[in-house]
């Protein structure tokens, strides 16, 4: 989770993230959502040489079992447990606890990941207890999931943040390893049925969606399913050391700048 977040939606905001994820983005920067199972980051860089994770270890170090326990006790954060079990009701307590900040600023909770429409009864959990308790909820999503799931949670739903990549189903293919005309149909779902639900967000790659011709194509896209505005968000390499952690070779894209995100979204996706 991620408490006081401002860019996961209006206000001040609790993120939850969920682990698990149907498509593989090649500048993905939460590497350690994209696996539905529990996983050790290692960051040796860290250590300190106490030599506390290998005694609370049940196995002194030789196997893991992702126990945790040596993720618990290493206060330099050498090491870290990504995942927890857990229930909708001690989610829940987590994000009422700061519903004053909410209150205040206009925000609420947001359900991202991974992909949270992959637990879609967890999340159908979640997204009724803070409706409940007049929590405003927002649900950040790539679309890749089957209608039924969207038709499920919309009603719960106060905005989708709804992330679209690329017009070309090719194009898709190459950066996620999956197409995209479901994602494209999910998207013209909700743009007729809640528009005022709804915000697009943009990731801006460096040599992959930021050519003339695509931006082009996603525009028209939207503007025929009536969006007229867009967020443009900045690829960035502040995730990259998660995969060294993770011990996962580093995303092929590079960075983007907040001048060249603005100037796509003033040229391409203003209205």
């Amino acid at each position: 989770m991620r408490p006081f977040s401002t860019v996961d939606g209006p206000g001040i905001r609790t993120t939850v993230f969920f682990k698990g994820c149907n498509l593989r983005c090649a500048w993905c920067h939460n590497p350690e959502t994209q696996s539905f199972d529990r996983e050790l980051m290692l960051r040796p860089e860290r250590c300190v040489g106490c030599g506390l994770c290998r005694r609370v270890c049940p196995n002194g170090l030789k196997s893991c079992d992702l126990c945790g326990a040596c993720a618990e006790y290493c206060a330099a954060r050498a090491r870290s447990l990504c995942g927890e079990d857990t229930t909708a009701g001690e989610i829940f307590d987590r994000i009422e606890a700061d519903r004053n900040f909410y209150d205040a600023s206009g925000g609420g909770a947001t359900f991202s990941g991974g992909e949270c429409l992959l637990q879609p009864v967890f999340l159908e959990a979640l997204l009724t207890l803070c409706k409940g308790a007049g929590i405003s909820t927002a649900v950040d999503t790539a679309g890749n999931v089957g209608r039924d799931v969207i038709e499920r949670i919309e009603p719960l739903t106060d905005l989708f943040l709804f992330d679209f990549k690329c017009f070309s189903d090719s194009l898709h293919l190459e950066g996620t390893g999956k197409g995209n005309v479901l994602i494209k149909d999910n998207l013209a779902f909700l743009a007729a049925k809640r528009p005022e639900k709804l915000t697009v967000r943009i990731p801006l790659i460096p040599g992959f969606n930021d050519s003339d011709a695509e931006l082009g194509a996603m525009s028209r896209f939207l503007g025929e399913l009536g969006v007229m505005d867009a967020e443009v968000l900045p690829c960035h390499t502040m995730g990259n050391e998660k995969y060294a952690a993770l011990n996962r070779e580093s995303p092929r894209f590079g960075s983007c700048s907040e001048e060249r995100a603005e100037e796509v979204r003033k040229r391409y996706f203003q209205n």
